[in-house]
């Protein structure tokens, strides 16, 4: 089983390398924690066969994005990725056994996304969380839910692991729950200052003070979260479509003009 497949073809193919060194078996099963390309593009080269597993929701978002990113960032060298949807999907919960290993799916609600999968090891206190939650790197809840977030954070603290992979950087302790739960209470404090004060979305960021914030990779996600913020302030559901590419725009207007190169 192999949770998540990478975004590239080259990128796949040096997964398939570290692969090798543990096992020659191919990936039978693969798990995507979420719609985003950047975990599953590469399935086509890293695990061609295998029964790929998603959230329902993560599995209509999948086949409604195509390979979308690859118009985003037009200078990634994505190599001949193709689409693989989900084949088999779940609501909430779900139990794979690989030999004596057991490992649960568990879909939280909205939190990145509204189709996240985070994959629970109980006999080894390994949580492999997907987008839920980023190591060393600015969180990112434009298509979830702040308040969702909020609220998977604490039940990931229940669950009490010991190692926790997120979606992106290093591998961490549970003290990474606790660092992404402080980033989105303080956005949500930006978030209602600005908007008492009658700011946009890309204003509130501007004049933030970031502090120990600015030394996490991609800062310029301050925005995309600010504008789901506003969302949920002014009472949409956690969840509910936001306009991706206005926001994207926001995002490269904080940036100084540059697209958002997505550094983690």
């Amino acid at each position: 089983m192999l949770i998540d497949a990478t975004a590239t073809i080259p990128r796949a193919r040096s997964l398939r390398t570290a692969l090798d060194a543990h096992t020659p078996e191919p990936v039978r099963t693969l798990v995507v924690t979420h719609r985003h390309g950047d975990h599953h593009y590469g399935a086509i080269e890293v695990a061609p066969e295998a029964t790929v597993i998603a959230h329902h929701h993560a599995r209509e978002q999948m086949i409604a994005d195509g390979l979308n990113l690859t118009g985003i960032w037009k200078d990634v060298t994505w190599g001949d990725v193709r689409l693989r949807p989900a084949s088999v999907t779940f609501t909430e919960r779900m139990t794979i056994h690989c030999g004596s290993l057991r490992a649960e799916l568990i879909h939280p609600g909205p939190a990145h996304t509204t189709g996240d999968t985070m994959v629970w090891l109980p006999e080894q206190r390994i949580l492999f969380a997907g987008d839920v939650v980023f190591s060393e790197v600015t969180p990112l809840v434009m298509m979830g839910s702040i308040t969702g977030s909020l609220w998977t954070l604490q039940l990931l603290r229940e669950l009490d692991p010991q190692i926790v992979v997120g979606g992106h950087g290093p591998i961490a302790g549970p003290e990474v729950i606790d660092a992404n739960e402080a980033y989105l209470r303080w956005v949500w404090d930006v978030a209602r200052q600005g908007r008492v004060q009658g700011l946009t979305p890309l204003k509130t960021a501007q004049g933030a003070d970031l502090g120990s914030y600015a030394q996490l990779l991609d800062s310029e996600r301050l925005v995309a979260n600010l504008h789901r913020a506003y969302a949920e302030l002014d009472g949409a559901a956690e969840g509910a479509e936001l306009e991706p590419f206005a926001i994207l725009a926001d995002m490269i207007a904080f940036n100084g003009g540059a697209v958002p190169i997505c550094l983690a």
